[in-house]
C-alpha cells in the first residue's frame, strides 16, 4: 500500500531525518520519503494497522497530520 500524508510543522532537514528514521523503523514499512516543500510524507507499507502506527509515530515526533 502507498499513502501520501500531509504533515504540518516540518521546517528543516532535522524534521526530515526525524520522520524518515522513526517511521522507517516500524515493522511493515518498506519506504519513507519526506517532501519538505509540499509538507508531505510518502510511505509504502503492508497493511492498514501499519498505517495507523505511521500516523501515531509522526504525531509522537511533534508534528500534526493535516
Amino acid at each position: 500500500m502507498k499513502e501520501i500524508i500531509k504533515v504540518e510543522g516540518m521546517s528543516c532537514n532535522h524534521c526530515v531525518n526525524s520522520i524518515e528514521s522513526s517511521v522507517g523503523e516500524l515493522a511493515g514499512v518498506s519506504t519513507v520519503k519526506v517532501d519538505l516543500g509540499n509538507n508531505e510524507v510518502t510511505v509504502e507499507f503492508d497493511n492498514e494497522n501499519t498505517f495507523a502506527q505511521i500516523k501515531e509515530t509522526i504525531e509522537e515526533q511533534g508534528y500534526d497530520i493535516a
